[in-house]
């Protein structure tokens, strides 16, 4: 990470590139957007980037909005990398609930140097994913893998549940109702049409849930592996392959 970055241009570069390559993105972020996210004045943003943009990392453009380049791409993730490792650290290593370690993570992410950012990792026997389910991702990447949100899955599939940061509290209090945690294990078992529930399997347990919840909710999908063949029907046709 380029240590010569402010704490104010990181958080804006992680907040354009959640903007314009995240969920639900639009092909570029406007300061009133950004400002928004950021809680800070406009003027305040626009100050910001167009810094960003002095240093080839934006491309601001009046009136229509403001886009990463492809080095800002990489500094972007690289400041998403650390926030999720310190917030592994934080929970891993401190005790602190999924849903506490993205609010201190952010006091204190941007005075590590970089060689204790890497130090982390490695004592954390370098995590996958942060608390809240959303892969890690590996130095110098550009882009970071989107995740489905639940509601996308089929009856059968199987995948490991992602809650974000920013979701409502009363709906985190839902979800724990249901045992849907981050890094949870779910089976779709059914899916009624015309944006019907979704019917879980979590820990052994069937959930209903409606279509507004499974939509803030995002997975990682796992591969499910075939059946073993059942060895009262695969003997008679070895024997019978044999015989021919």
């Amino acid at each position: 990470m380029d240590a010569s970055l402010t704490k104010s241009e990181r958080e804006t570069l992680k907040s354009i590139y959640r903007l314009t390559g995240g969920h639900d993105a639009a092909p570029d972020a406007h300061t009133g957007m950004l400002a928004e996210a950021l809680k800070v004045s406009p003027g305040t943003v626009t100050a910001t980037v167009k810094r960003l943009a002095d240093r080839g990392l934006a491309d601001h453009k009046p009136y229509r909005g403001v886009e990463l380049t492809a080095q800002g791409r990489r500094a972007a993730v690289a400041a998403i990398r650390r926030h999720r490792i310190v917030e592994r650290f934080l929970a891993d290593m401190l005790g602190y609930a999924w849903n506490e370690a993205d609010r201190f993570a952010a006091s204190f992410e941007h005075e590590l140097p970089q060689e204790v950012e890497d130090r982390l990792y490695v004592a954390l026997d370098r995590p996958a994913a942060c608390p809240h389910g959303f892969p890690i991702p590996a130095p110098e990447m550009a882009d970071i893998p989107e995740l489905p949100p639940l509601y996308a899955l089929e009856p059968g599939d199987v995948a490991v549940v992602a809650v974000p940061g920013s979701t409502d509290a009363d709906v985190v209090a839902f979800l724990d109702t249901l045992g849907l945690r981050p890094g949870v294990r779910v089976e779709v078992r059914e899916k009624h049409p015309f944006d019907g529930p979704m019917v879980l399997l979590v820990d052994g347990h069937r959930r209903t849930v409606g279509d507004k919840v499974a939509r803030q909710i995002y997975v990682r999908l796992e591969a499910v592996e075939p059946p073993a063949p059942d060895p009262l029907v695969q003997a008679p046709l070895e024997a019978e392959k044999e015989s021919a």
